[in-house]
């Protein structure tokens, strides 16, 4: 498919794993994204998604008495 590329070459531009853009395509955040035949084909010109601000609540600090 002429104008896509596949997970692993999004990957390799953007820094991250190709799992990390296996779930933003899952997920809707890459524009134009779509599964073929059980691929992801994202257009060549998607920017990469910037973070959405949600993080897991980490471990509570106690505080210290002092």
């Amino acid at each position: 498919m002429t104008g896509y590329i596949g997970t692993v070459e999004a990957a390799k531009r953007w820094d991250i794993t190709e799992r990390q853009v296996q779930k933003m395509c899952a997920d809707g955040r890459i524009l134009g994204a779509v599964l073929f035949m059980h691929r992801w084909a994202i257009p060549e010109d998607a920017v990469k998604p910037t973070r959405t601000g949600k993080l897991k609540p980490g471990p509570k600090k106690k505080p210290e008495n002092g």
